[in-house]
């Protein structure tokens, strides 16, 4: 006899009542992206190791392909597992660059694979969420202000806890470094965007011994790291820090142009502040950078980001500059659906049980159920003829609110289990209501998660 399947750590698997949470999601997601003219696009699971490993941060968490039975000295394929969805991405616009139109606006959600320690929020198979606008040549910069107003109204139409978007911009932090006269800025943004992780002396000293900062310089650093505002007001709290440069100007301007560009679409559920500590390490953003909060679950760091990058993909003629955001699907729900904050109303579609009398009549709760269907309600017949107290107390056990009666003389009722009313039904005409048409997302609300 086998033994019980050990589950495996990091690849988590949803309950059906879960599932549905995580496809009312995705499906709420995708309404929204193409509402804004995104076009779907998927790719591949696996992509060249030379590309992958291209950017260099994530090297040892790349899942590698290798036949089972490779001969000896084979070695692996040359190919990986996509650990996100911006690599794939960026080679996809390469190939198709012939076949698509400039500025190509795409959605993509997907599953990627991590090779990194499994713990909460961090899982080795997990969905992501991903917009992006690529130009060919060049991208205009509204398109910023364009994907972080489309991912906040995407995300306030969930029953998320409250989300905050943290926005920065790369250019402003750039400007002021190099205006304060710090030797290497690419050394201070990667030191501050540690702030998360180290106290401020701690941040500090780093910035002195790896960013060829004075102790005062670090300073300066530190000040500007902390303004947080929900408005443009950061622009004269940053020029009260009196520093000059041109690169900081056109990155203030930037920044006040995407927290104005949104302040149409923001609420008390999704905000959006300019918070100029956020740096996001990795190089090759350019302008606007961003990272996503959701209250009551500040443990899990962010549960998205993105920004610009004026060298997405790059053919040795044309360059592909893009502007994307990420919200990552699993690291917010799995946690969410653990604490019982989000939970399916039911784990199957099905809004109705046809009841079986007998073996016989069979046909007659078939051409019901073809009835319901046909109108979009989703149904089954019962599985035996079993007396109606088990019937009914089978549909309650699935979740199944409603259960169909055909009477000896041919006539139809349908019971609400729930409440135990039962009424006269037409199956051409009957439907439940609307909350019962199909599963859809329960959320209990606590007071830190308003």
């Amino acid at each position: 006899m086998n033994a019980k399947p050990t589950p495996l750590s990091g690849f988590p698997e949803l309950l059906p009542a879960q599932r549905t949470v995580e496809r009312e999601v995705i499906a709420s997601l995708s309404r929204t992206f193409e509402l804004h003219g995104f076009a779907n696009i998927e790719t591949r699971v696996v992509e060249p190791l030379d590309r992958l490993a291209k950017g260099g941060e994530i090297d040892k968490e790349i899942y590698v392909l290798r036949r089972l039975q490779a001969g000896e000295g084979e070695g692996d394929s040359g190919l990986g597992m996509h650990f996100d969805l911006t690599v794939p991405f960026a080679r996809y616009v390469l190939e198709n660059s012939g076949h698509l139109e400039f500025p190509f606006r795409r959605f993509q959600i997907q599953p990627a694979w991590r090779g990194e320690r499994p713990q909460e929020g961090r899982y080795r198979q997990f969905t992501q969420a991903d917009i992006d606008i690529v130009g060919q040549g060049e991208l205009a910069f509204h398109h910023d202000v364009e994907v972080v107003r489309v991912m906040v109204e995407a995300l306030d139409a969930l029953p998320l806890p409250a989300l905050s978007f943290q926005v920065n911009n790369r250019k402003l932090i750039q400007g002021f470094y190099r205006g304060l006269g710090i030797g290497d800025v690419t050394a201070a943004i990667r030191v501050i965007d540690k702030l998360d992780k180290l106290p401020p002396d701690a941040v500090a000293a780093q910035l002195v011994e790896q960013a060829g900062a004075t102790p005062e310089q670090a300073e300066r650093c530190l000040e500007l790291a902390t303004i947080r505002v929900a408005d443009t007001s950061f622009v004269e709290r940053v020029r009260a820090l009196g520093v000059e440069d041109e690169l900081l100007e056109t990155g203030l301007a930037e920044l006040a142009a995407v927290v104005e560009g949104c302040a149409g679409s923001v609420s008390d559920h999704v905000t959006v502040e300019a918070n100029l500590r956020i740096a996001r390490g990795l190089d090759y953003y350019t302008g606007t950078v961003l990272e996503i909060f959701m209250a009551g679950y500040e443990r899990l760091k962010s549960v998205g980001g993105g920004g610009r990058y004026d060298a997405l993909a790059d053919d040795g003629r044309t360059t592909y500059p893009g502007v994307g955001v990420s919200f990552g699907v699993s690291r917010t729900l799995i946690p969410l659906l653990a604490d019982g904050v989000l939970a399916g109303s039911r784990p199957v579609p099905s809004a109705v049980l046809v009841a079986l009398a007998d073996e016989e009549s069979r046909g007659s709760s078939d051409a019901v159920a073809a009835a319901l269907r046909s109108r979009g309600v989703a149904c089954e017949v019962a599985a035996s003829p079993q007396k109606f107290g088990k019937q009914i107390r089978y549909a309650e056990r699935r979740g199944i609110p409603f259960v169909w009666f055909i009477g000896a003389d041919g006539g139809h009722e349908v019971k609400d289990i729930r409440s135990g009313e039962q009424v006269p039904a037409d199956p051409a005409a009957w439907t439940p209501p609307g909350e019962d048409l199909r599963p859809r997302i329960i959320r209990t609300t606590t007071e830190e998660q308003q």
